[in-house]
């Protein structure tokens, strides 16, 4: 399974956004500059991110994103289905009824596929685990100094 870089660029932001505090939207530039990334890539996860209700967006020259939830309200599912997609990473097409397969009996079939239900159960439990936790729970793994540099620089840089 790949995921793509979005996700990590989605996560981190909501991690930075949560330190700033809601009472200050950061702009998509901002941002961009913290992490050094393309801009206008960020900016479509940003928008993927404000489309699910994770973040809001202030529109104009003092405008910029913010969490539009408390942190201990965002999953990290809730970011990944943000910005990948809520379809299922495994996808079963039965092929083990064609080729060889396909001239045997009717009920030889009437059971799941073992591999689908394997990936099935696997999903089910990566989903569970990221649903578990919080950009809270980041906030806490946290190295001790970066809430504050993420203070200062987009308080020295302005919103």
């Amino acid at each position: 399974m790949n995921m793509g870089e979005g996700v990590e660029w989605g996560l981190h932001c909501c991690l930075a956004l949560a330190w700033v505090g809601e009472e200050t939207p950061v702009p998509a530039a901002k941002l961009a500059a913290w992490f050094d990334l393309p801009q206008a890539y960020l900016s479509k996860c940003l928008q993927a991110l404000v489309r699910a209700d994770i973040l809001g967006s202030t529109p104009g020259v003092r405008g910029g994103y913010r969490l539009a939830r408390p942190p201990e309200r965002i999953t990290l599912m809730d970011v990944v289905t943000a910005i990948e997609g809520r379809e299922s990473v495994f996808r079963c097409t039965e092929i083990r009824q064609r080729g060889e397969s396909a001239a045997a009996p009717a009920g030889e079939f009437r059971r799941s596929c073992g591999v689908a239900v394997a990936m099935r159960r696997a999903e089910l439990a990566w989903r569970r685990e990221l649903t578990a936790q919080t950009v809270a729970d980041l906030m806490a793994t946290a190295p001790a100094k970066s809430p504050e540099r993420a203070r200062r620089h987009f308080a020295a840089t302005g919103s």
